[in-house]
């Protein structure tokens, strides 16, 4: 009987493990804190008490007041907080969005509904390398414009915007600047008031905590329009009864993300294989994204005359996601690496690669030599 292959999970941008300390620190709310925050007996005690010191744990982590913070269901809905939010908030006649073509669908999504409701959105460009220009942002800025909504690092090839002179430009022209921090919280320093910015959303599946809790930094001074109406909870910026258990697992994974060391090692083995697969591969492989100002554990990669969804599909026990997708016989690219103007003869193959904190060397090793394998078989099948 034939052993089965090792799994290998190198997906970590799409969603992470649970922490071990963070799944400790969830079994005691199991049992206990099960009270409603907002009740004023003795149950409510813990859970208020566990919840508010997860909040302390957030705000921490990036350098700001724990009043600052609101806990979501998740990423989207903290976007999603934060554009609507400020749009409904708005008194302005005419309200102007400005943001990237090649933000997270959490973004792009809420932005295209608000034009329907009357907004005038400005999709920025980016260059070769999914970089923004600064000066782009400063001349689209009108005196209408209400919101700047920049990404701190996208998810697909891990480029990293240049968010604080993006918040600087914003800064100078009275502009809140809101950025979409979902992919480099734990990974790279996101200190709101180092970066100048004004809103910053996090995902709590993104940083080793469950899915189903992240949180919205909103600096003293933004108001908003809550998305979800009802009691006062969370300042009155998002009514729901607040759930201890998921805020102290979000609490938490931040207290741990505040450690960016093992970083160091996750972009050791990122590079490692980025050299292991240029030496096997040569000039049938490319890389997507920016080579230096990218998350360290993120490697975007274009096989070129393959296409990366069938290449994937052959070593099924690899976790990993492609840049493209197949429809009817054509390949479409990912908004991403079109925004980019990767060549489809090059996108078709893109796959990226996520590392994590348990990525090993013998992983990459194992990833390139199963993939050196059939991608030989596959380009034989081209020939």
């Amino acid at each position: 009987m034939k052993a089965a292959m090792k799994q290998i999970y190198l997906d970590y941008n799409a969603s992470t493990p649970v922490a071990p300390e963070v799944a400790a620190v969830m079994r005691t709310y199991l049992d206990e804190a099960f009270g409603n925050p907002s009740s004023g007996h003795w149950a409510s005690v813990p859970a208020k008490d566990a919840l508010e010191h997860a909040r302390g744990q957030v705000a921490e982590l990036l350098g700001c007041a724990p009043e600052e913070v609101v806990f979501t269901s998740g990423g989207s809905e903290a976007n999603n907080l934060a554009l609507k939010g400020l749009f409904f908030a708005s008194k302005r006649k005419r309200r102007h969005i400005i943001t990237t073509q090649i933000e997270h669908p959490a973004v792009l999504a809420p932005c295209r509904f608000l034009e329907r409701l009357g907004a005038e959105v400005t999709w920025l460009p980016v260059d070769g390398t999914g970089r923004i220009d600064p000066d782009d942002l400063g001349r689209a800025i009108t005196p209408d414009t209400i919101l700047i909504s920049i990404m701190h690092a996208n998810n697909e090839v891990g480029t990293i915007q240049p968010v604080e002179d993006c918040a600087a430009v914003a800064r100078e022209n009275g502009i809140p600047f809101h950025s979409d921090a979902a992919q480099s919280v734990g990974k790279i320093p996101t200190r709101v008031r180092d970066l100048g910015i004004d809103l910053l959303t996090i995902a709590g599946h993104k940083l080793y905590a469950p899915k189903g809790v992240g949180a919205l930094y909103i600096r003293n001074g933004i108001n908003l329009e809550p998305l979800i109406h009802g009691a006062g909870h969370e300042g009155g910026r998002r009514a729901g009864t607040e759930s201890a258990l998921l805020a102290a697992a979000l609490g938490e994974a931040c207290v741990l993300a505040r450690d960016l060391s093992a970083m160091n090692e996750v972009k050791a083995l990122r590079d490692h294989l980025w050299a292991a697969l240029k030496e096997q591969f040569g000039n049938r492989i490319a890389l997507n994204g920016h080579p230096e100002e990218r998350l360290p554990n993120t490697l975007s990669v274009s096989f070129l005359g393959q296409v990366g969804a069938d290449l994937l599909a052959t070593i099924p026990e690899i976790a990993a996601s492609i840049g493209s997708a197949c429809h009817s016989g054509r390949v479409e690219l990912s908004p991403t690496l079109k925004a980019m103007g990767v060549a489809p003869e090059f996108g078709m193959g893109a796959i990226r690669f996520s590392l994590g904190r348990a990525t090993t060397r013998e992983d990459i090793d194992e990833v390139v030599s199963r993939l050196a394998g059939q991608s030989s078989r596959q380009n034989r099948s081209w020939t």
